[in-house]
C-alpha cells in the first residue's frame, strides 16, 4: 500500500514538473512577468481589479507581453500605435474572435454578430449595418424615434418628485426600449415584466461572465459536479432571453411578416434572408443567426450605454462646476421653450466634451473583447502562434498621460475642446475600440448618449442625495465597469 502511494506520489509529480517545464515561456514569445505556475499558469497574479497590474506590467516589459491563464497563451497589446498596427492595419490576422465557454455550451458556437468569424460574420455584420443604416442610424429618422423614449424617461424622473433615487434600472429598461424599438419593432411599457425580466437576465449574464469566463481557460471543469463556475445558471439564463427573442422573430417572420413594411431589423433581415433562399443563393443567414444576433444587440447596446449614463452623472454629482457650464451652455442655445434635439448637437460643444471625457476616463470596457489569430503571426519580432487569445489594452490609450496631459486621471471635459472653442476628437480617442471589430453601435450610442444626457441636464438639476456629499467614485471591476449603486436627487428645474 505504501508503494502505491509513493509511486502515485512520484508519478503526480513527475506529470507536474513536465507540464511545467513544457509552461516555460518560448524564447520567442512577448516576455511574461513571471514564470507561469502548473497548471493555473498567471491566473492568480491578477487580482479582482486587474488595471493596476496590466499598467505596472506595461511600464516593466513593453507594449506587448504574455500571460498563461491555465495553458491558454494570452497576449496583451497596450500603446495606440501597436492597437492601431494590428486591428487597423493588419484586421486578416487579428479580427478573428475565441470560443467562448457559454456559446459552447447552449450550442451556438461562432453564432452571431459578436463572436463569428469569417465569412459567416461578414455577412451579418454587412447585413446588419446596412439595415441600421437604412433605418437612419447617424441621421435623424431614428434621432427622432430615440427622442420618443427620452420623452417618456424625462416624465419617468420627473414622476420621483426630487426624491432621492436610483435610476439604473430605469435607465437599463429605457434604453433597451431603444434597441427594442429599432430590432423588435415593439416598445415595452416601463411596467412590463417580460422586459424587466430580461434586463435582469442581461445583467446576470454580465455578471457572471468574470467567473465562468475561467471556463475558457479551463474547460473541462463545466463537467464538475455542481455549479461553481455559474455556467449551468448563465446557460439557463441566455436559454430564456433567446426563447423571448425568438418568439419575435417568429412573429415578425411568419405571423406578420410583410415585406412591403419591413420596418424593425428582424422584418428586414427576414425580408433578404427570404430573397436570397428564393434566388438560391448560399448564404450563412438563417432564423437561428438572427435570434443570436439580436440577443448580441442586446448585450452590447443596453449595458454599455446605459452605464455610461450612470457614470457621466456620477461624475458631474462630483464636479458640480461641470453641471453649471452644461446648463449655462444650454441656456444659451436651447432656452427654456423646448427639448433639446439632434440639430442642436454641433452647438452644445462642452456637452459634447463632458460625453468624451466621460467615455475616456470611466473606459467602461476597459479591455474591449478578446481577439485571436486564426495562423502564426509576427509582431515586433515576436511570434505569436496560432490561436492566441489577443487582448488590447484599452486603458493605455485613454489614460494614457503622453496622450491627455499629466492630469490624465482627473475629469476635465476642455481636453477635448480646442484653442477656437471647438470640439476636437484625437484619433486616440477609441472607447468603442478599433479596426473591423469595432462597435457596430458607435453612431446609435453616440446619438443616445447625447438625446439623453443634454434631455436629463436640460430638464433637471442633478444633486447628491445627501447635500454636500457626493457618491463614491467606486465601481466594481467586470466585464462592463458600472460605478457601487448609487442615489441622487433630480429636481426639475423652473
Amino acid at each position: 500500500m505504501m508503494l502505491d502511494l509513493t509511486t502515485w506520489i512520484i508519478t503526480t509529480a513527475i506529470v507536474v514538473l513536465a507540464w511545467y517545464m513544457l509552461q516555460r515561456p518560448k524564447p520567442n514569445l512577448p516576455p511574461f512577468p513571471s514564470r507561469p505556475l502548473p497548471f493555473i499558469g498567471h491566473l492568480l497574479t491578477l487580482g479582482k481589479n486587474p488595471r493596476p497590474t496590466l499598467k505596472r506590467w506595461q511600464e516593466e516589459l513593453g507594449d506587448i507581453f504574455s500571460l498563461y491563464m491555465g495553458s491558454k497563451l494570452v497576449v496583451f497589446v497596450c500603446g495606440y500605435d501597436l492597437i492601431k498596427e494590428l486591428f487597423l492595419k493588419r484586421p486578416e490576422e487579428f479580427s478573428d474572435r475565441p470560443k467562448l465557454a457559454v456559446d459552447q455550451v447552449n450550442k451556438l458556437p461562432e453564432s452571431g454578430i459578436i463572436f463569428s468569424n469569417g465569412a459567416k460574420w461578414k455577412e451579418q455584420r454587412t447585413l446588419s449595418l446596412h439595415i441600421l443604416r437604412e433605418f437612419g442610424m447617424g441621421k435623424n429618422i431614428l434621432a427622432e424615434k430615440i427622442q420618443e423614449e427620452v420623452n417618456k424617461f424625462l416624465d419617468l424622473l420627473a414622476n420621483l418628485k426630487g426624491q432621492p433615487s436610483d435610476i439604473r434600472v430605469a435607465t437599463n429598461i429605457s434604453n433597451a426600449n431603444v434597441i427594442s424599438s429599432i430590432i423588435l419593432g415593439h416598445r415595452f411599457d416601463y411596467h412590463d415584466q417580460r422586459l424587466q425580466d430580461m434586463i435582469v437576465r442581461i445583467t446576470a449574464v454580465l455578471a457572471d461572465q468574470q467567473i465562468n469566463g475561467a471556463l475558457n481557460f479551463f474547460p473541462s471543469l463545466r463537467f464538475l459536479p455542481g455549479d461553481y463556475f455559474h455556467i449551468k445558471k448563465t446557460k439557463k439564463i441566455v436559454d430564456d432571453i433567446l426563447e423571448f427573442l425568438k418568439e419575435f422573430v417568429e412573429q415578425k417572420g411568419v405571423v406578420k411578416y410583410d415585406e412591403n413594411n419591413a420596418d424593425n431589423l428582424i422584418a428586414a433581415y427576414i425580408k433578404e434572408l427570404k430573397s436570397r433562399r428564393s434566388k438560391g443563393q448560399e448564404t450563412y443567414l438563417s432564423e437561428m443567426e438572427l435570434v443570436k444576433s439580436v440577443f448580441d444587440l442586446f448585450i452590447a447596446g443596453t449595458e454599455t450605454t446605459s452605464t455610461t449614463i450612470t457614470w457621466c452623472l456620477l461624475y458631474v454629482l462630483n464636479h458640480p462646476d461641470v453641471q453649471k457650464k452644461i446648463h449655462s451652455e444650454l441656456q444659451q442655445q436651447i432656452g427654456n421653450n423646448r427639448t433639446p434635439c439632434i440639430q442642436d448637437k454641433p452647438k452644445l460643444v462642452y456637452l459634447n466634451a463632458v460625453i468624451k471625457e466621460t467615455q475616456r476616463l470611466a473606459n467602461i470596457v476597459p479591455q474591449a473583447i478578446t481577439h485571436t489569430c486564426p495562423r502564426d503571426v509576427t509582431v515586433r519580432g515576436y511570434t505569436i502562434p496560432k490561436g492566441t487569445y489577443i487582448t488590447p489594452n484599452l486603458d493605455s490609450v485613454l489614460h494614457d498621460p503622453k496622450i491627455w496631459g499629466d492630469d490624465v486621471m482627473e475629469f476635465n471635459p476642455e481636453r477635448f475642446i480646442d484653442q477656437d472653442g471647438k470640439l476636437k476628437t484625437p484619433e486616440e480617442f477609441i472607447p468603442f475600440s478599433i479596426g473591423r471589430r469595432v462597435c457596430l453601435g458607435e453612431s446609435l450610442a453616440v446619438m443616445e448618449l447625447f438625446l439623453y444626457l443634454s434631455s436629463i441636464f436640460h430638464r433637471f438639476e442633478i444633486l447628491p442625495a445627501t447635500p454636500g456629499s457626493p457618491p463614491s467614485m467606486e465601481y466594481k471591476f467586470g466585464i462592463v465597469l458600472a460605478p457601487l449603486p448609487y442615489q441622487l436627487r433630480l429636481v426639475e428645474r423652473v
